[in-house]
């Protein structure tokens, strides 16, 4: 059985993974969420269904998607990029993440299937808890100066 600790440190080892291999940035976990300064966020997120079903999302700066998003392309920090850039790397961040989530709980967890990650730009975004959903949640060091939330919301099939 699948428990809010073991998908925990399941959601750290699937984000130290994709952020290590594919974004050349070292995740640590942090005491302190990101925080809301009322600046422009990302906010993507993939559903699942199965039998676990839920959401899992990861929300960061404009500042920090962009450099994520430059390294995810093997670009210069420093280098503009588009709109179209950030929202398809932090996206596809997510959608590896959660990739790495499912292969970890196969063994425990029979079927999931993911949607296709959505990721908005804004001010204030959360994702929110569901009738009977639990929360995992993960703050997050990516190298010494930037900070992402990672959240996982769920619930057994049937509950």
């Amino acid at each position: 059985m699948v428990t809010t600790v073991s998908l925990e440190e399941t959601m750290l080892e699937a984000a130290q993974e994709v952020f290590g291999s594919m974004v050349f940035m070292p995740l640590e976990r942090s005491a302190e969420s990101v925080p809301d300064t009322g600046d422009t966020a990302f906010l993507a997120t993939i559903t699942f269904i199965g039998d676990l079903e839920g959401c899992f999302s990861i929300s960061c700066s404009h500042s920090t998607t962009q450099v994520v998003a430059a390294n995810m392309l093997c670009m210069p920090p420093d280098e503009p990029l588009g709109e179209t850039e950030i929202t398809d790397a932090i996206g596809e961040i997510a959608n590896m993440i959660m990739g790495g989530i499912k292969t970890r709980i196969q063994h425990e967890i029979a079927k999931v299937d993911i949607s296709v990650p959505c990721v908005i730009r804004g001010r204030q975004l959360h994702n929110r808890l569901g009738e009977g959903m639990t929360r995992v949640g993960l703050q997050a060091t990516l190298g010494p100066e930037h900070r992402a939330d990672f959240s996982l919301l769920y619930r057994c099939r049937g509950n």
